[in-house]
């Protein structure tokens, strides 16, 4: 790793350590490394979520992003470091104890990642009757309020293959929430979406938030979408953290690895390795 981006790493470090400042984290991971055969992803990667944010983490494709969502939620167990989720490492912990964990986390996956062969309403339903002891009535009353929200109620009859892929989009994220999750991850939900329905998708991902609260983290890299919603920006680069700090530190930083990636350019530190 060259001078300028161990600099780099120490300032977000540092940025990292200031945003936290009186701050609580309930996921948060250390010194996290994975290698995939001879290709290290994480090396020795620091980060942290505040509670109660939306947090967008960003850098270039195969850096670590989704890998480390993965790792978040317990389907992949790191090489080396911390995996610490509602004060717990969960690889310290049982299988029961992490299956336990994931029901207090909601999913957003890149393309909904329905079941093709249920309609709307059922893959919404299927948390609560996976995970629970609701009876039909009030699965039913839970699941018509949660497409109600995301504005699917008139769809809740119709399979995946019927819609299009934002309102999938919408489906999987009522059916990220339909448990109350505490954390709600995104990984890259804008993804195959046009501008429009990007914006809406941003909207509606605020929205949630502010009637449900809870610690959101997307994986994005959309910067429109990622500057209308963050409140705060993490940056991944060659495995580590390159910089940490609210929003608007983020799109106004002099770092040349952050400007360059917020500013799409070609010129800069980030090339095509």
């Amino acid at each position: 790793m060259n001078t300028t981006l161990l600099e780099t790493t120490a300032t977000a470090t540092a940025g990292l350590h200031a945003a936290m400042a009186g701050r609580t984290a309930t996921m948060q991971v250390h010194d996290l490394h994975k290698t995939f055969g001879d290709f290290k992803v994480l090396q020795g990667l620091d980060i942290a979520f505040v509670d109660g944010a939306i947090t967008t983490v960003m850098g270039p494709s195969g850096t670590g992003k989704s890998v480390l969502l993965k790792h978040l939620v317990g389907l992949l167990e790191p090489d080396q470091g911390e995996v610490v989720v509602f004060g717990q490492d969960i690889w310290k912990a049982s299988e029961d104890e992490r299956y336990e964990l994931r029901k207090r986390f909601g999913v957003l996956f890149q393309d909904g990642a329905l079941f093709g062969s249920m309609n709307i309403f059922d893959n919404v339903a299927f948390p609560l009757r996976k995970h629970t002891d609701m009876s039909e009535t009030e699965i039913g009353d839970l699941v018509m309020s949660r497409l109600q929200e995301v504005g699917l109620e008139r769809s809740a009859h119709k399979l995946p293959t019927e819609v299009s892929g934002g309102m999938r989009k919408r489906a999987g994220f009522a059916r990220g929430l339909i448990m109350n999750p505490d954390i709600v991850l995104f990984d890259e939900p804008d993804s195959g979406l046009d501008p429009v329905r990007t914006s809406l998708l941003c909207d509606l991902i605020q929205q949630m938030h502010e009637e449900h609260g809870g610690t959101y983290l997307l994986v994005t890299h959309n910067i429109s979408a990622a500057r209308a919603v963050s409140d705060y920006v993490g940056m991944i680069w060659q495995g580590k953290l390159i910089h940490y700090g609210d929003c608007d530190e983020a799109f106004n930083s002099d770092d040349p690895f952050v400007r360059q990636f917020l500013a799409g350019k070609s010129a800069g530190p980030l090339g095509m390795d």
